[in-house]
């Protein structure tokens, strides 16, 4: 196997042996021979398209697929090779729609002709010629291009999965995502064409963040400031984590005058600001943080739990029986709900103690979206003026169990008193609950929310560039991201797309990325690595 595609591959290089998520060399070769049969298919629904024959089913398992080879997503092996046959069968009946309309489909990539074999062994064998170095003899920097553009593909099918859930679609993002997959099967692409195509990938996320930005707010409701509390109450519990709003929301609704209260994890803590949400009594608070202390809290969660979407670790053996998995992700060895009916989660929550005893904890403040941040735009405007807040920083991104990380808390914890600190995604539960205060009743720390909320803090920005008159460069704002999976690689992608310069990114730069390609950005859009807090902010605020 060969995987390079998170933050924390072996050796800031690659994985070899075995996945550093715990990926198996089958699965491995499983995802990449999944990614090449989407390839193919792409080709030929790319061709459909040009001749106005656009398949909806195509389009969604497209993503559906596509996502579930995203870092931490699906290990099963048995499930992804029925993704190989349904992918080939799909694109097989998409020929034949082509034939019946008058068009002859192209078939002079092997993709386009690729048929499984019978036997987990015999396909694991043809994936030897479908990996990512299997276009070893490609010019470096192109390849980097085109693995930049793969990862960040994969992120923005992540994205769509979870807004054509919510009923939100535009095939605009289903045709790019087809375009960039059939145009890793050509050859004759320049350097600046592929460039070309991973800034369009920025642009295609941007709009898919807006769909599911839509989804989320129509069916839930904009995000209010809302105290979560971080302790615990006596009685039955589940503990949900992942992204995806709509399995929670029909988790409370099962739940509900059962006895059971509802307790977030990681990325779900953006939850409890919704309104559709938070009015649930029994959705009560959060527990845990994200990577760092995760196999510890699942251990000791007294309940059932039940994870939804990607960036959860595969939890240890030791208590598998606990929990379950819903939405896309799938491990061997643990239950998967499939149907949204979450009554085995329900009935082994009933079995299990449980909390014995309320427990005090502190509270945190979620809920600073885009609506609630502009609703006091004029307070912001007027800090900035009147000087009593000086920078704002976006201090965003994922979480990892790579060591590194901490850079992100001593940064926010050093950061000067008269600055303000905005923050998304799994990251934040570096310093989540620190007590920063606030600059006359505008809080130091302002959680966004989850990864895709990045298009919350797009739009806050723009709107600030507007008020002040200014280009969002020239705002007194700072971006410092860490990075570990495909969101994030599309999310960035969405940043150089927009133009945003001086973005500091670690813990590490990604291994895809040639010196070459690195030049490249640095010299167009001055991204840089990080270098100690301290430095960063000497640099920053001079």
């Amino acid at each position: 196997m060969f995987c390079y595609q998170c933050e924390q591959t072996a050796k800031g290089e690659g994985c070899g042996k075995m996945g550093v998520c715990g990926k198996s060399p089958e699965v491995a070769a499983l995802q990449d021979l999944l990614v090449y049969a989407l390839k193919g298919l792409s080709r030929v629904a790319e061709q459909g398209r040009k001749a106005g024959i656009v398949d909806e089913e195509v389009n969604v398992f497209t993503v559906k697929a596509l996502f579930s080879t995203l870092t931490n997503v699906d290990f099963d092996p048995v499930r992804i090779s029925g993704l190989i046959e349904k992918c080939v069968k799909l694109r097989e009946s998409l020929k034949d729609k082509l034939r019946k309309a008058g068009v002859m489909p192209e078939e002079k990539d092997e993709a386009v002709l690729f048929q499984p074999e019978k036997t987990l062994e015999g396909s694991i064998k043809q994936a030897e010629n479908a990996g990512l170095k299997a276009g070893a003899a490609i010019n470096p920097d192109v390849l980097s291009l085109q693995h930049t553009l793969l990862f960040g593909v994969k992120g923005v099918a992540a994205y769509a999965d979870h807004a054509q859930i919510l009923g939100q679609e535009d095939d605009k993002v289903y045709s790019f995502i087809h375009e960039a997959l059939s145009a890793m099967l050509s050859s004759d692409l320049s350097l600046e064409e592929w460039l070309a195509l991973v800034l369009k990938c920025g642009e295609i996320n941007l709009r898919t963040m807006e769909l599911l930005d839509a989804g989320n707010t129509g069916r839930f409701g904009h995000p209010l400031p809302t105290k979560v509390p971080l302790g615990a109450k006596k009685g039955k519990a589940i503990l949900i984590s992942g992204h995806d709003l709509n399995d929670l929301a029909g988790l409370l609704k099962q739940t509900a005058g059962k006895g059971i209260n509802v307790y977030t994890h990681g990325e779900m803590l953006p939850a409890h600001g919704y309104p559709e949400l938070k009015k649930y009594p029994h959705f009560y608070g959060h527990y845990g943080t994200a990577w760092q202390n995760q196999a510890k809290e699942f251990a000791e969660f007294p309940g059932a739990i039940l994870m939804t979407t990607n960036c959860i670790q595969r939890p240890r053996d030791a208590y598998l029986a606990n929990i379950f998995t819903c939405g896309l992700v799938d491990w061997p060895g643990i239950q998967h709900i499939a149907d949204s009916n979450f009554e085995p989660v329900i009935k082994k929550a009933l079995e299990l103690p449980g909390f014995n005893a309320d427990t005090e904890g502190r509270q945190v403040t979620v809920g600073f979206a885009r609506n609630a941040v502009l609703s006091v735009a004029d307070k912001i405007i007027e800090a900035v003026q009147g000087r009593a807040i000086r920078h704002f920083f976006l201090v965003a991104g994922c979480d990892g169990a790579k060591p590194g990380r901490n850079y992100y808390t001593e940064f926010v914890e050093k950061a000067p008193k008269d600055t303000v600190i905005m923050t998304l995604a799994c990251g934040k539960f570096r310093f989540f609950d620190k007590e920063l205060g606030d600059i006359g009743g505008i809080p130091r720390l302002l959680d966004i929310g989850q990864c895709n909320d990045a298009y919350s803090a797009i739009q806050i920005a723009l709107a600030l560039s507007k008020a002040f008159n200014v280009g969002v460069n020239e705002l007194p704002l700072s971006m410092i991201l860490s990075w570990y999976e495909q969101k994030a690689v599309a999310i960035l992608l969405t940043l150089l797309y927009l133009g945003i310069r001086d973005i500091r990114l670690g813990p590490s730069l990604p291994a895809f990325i040639t010196p070459n390609v690195l030049d490249v950005l640095v010299k167009n859009f001055a991204i840089k690595p990080i270098t100690t807090p301290d430095d960063d902010l000497k640099t920053i605020l001079g």
